[in-house]
């Protein structure tokens, strides 16, 4: 019985040991925010990522497996639309595909509003 007695011993002693005591945060004032605005200057350094979207489809597994060099995929779009500009996964702007040089590039057509 010793034995089991020092064991629980031992046991309560290691869990005061790990308690940990609760505090509570102050709480936050509702008065003015302090520090300096961020600001739009200090933002145009951050990297964004652009994507620009011309189309989606949807395919099953079995058909997707079966695309190899020169198999086409139909997209839900027409020719003539407006591809999507998406910065950070938002839809920003419509623009055309253009060639510049020898690149693919983008015209900003319109500007989507929020």
């Amino acid at each position: 019985m010793s034995d089991k007695n020092s064991a629980e011993a031992a046991i309560d002693a290691a869990t005061q040991a790990v308690l940990v005591q609760q505090s509570k945060l102050d709480e936050l004032s509702a008065g003015k925010a302090s520090g300096d605005a961020v600001g739009l200057a200090n933002l145009v350094d951050v990297p964004v990522e652009v994507t620009i979207e011309v189309g989606r489809t949807q395919l099953t597994l079995g058909e997707l497996v079966k695309l190899g060099p020169g198999s086409l995929v139909t997209l839900d779009r027409e020719a003539h639309e407006p591809a999507d500009v998406l910065v950070n996964g938002k839809i920003v702007a419509r623009a055309e595909v253009v060639t510049i040089d020898e690149r693919y590039g983008v015209r900003i057509t319109s500007i989507v509003t929020a």
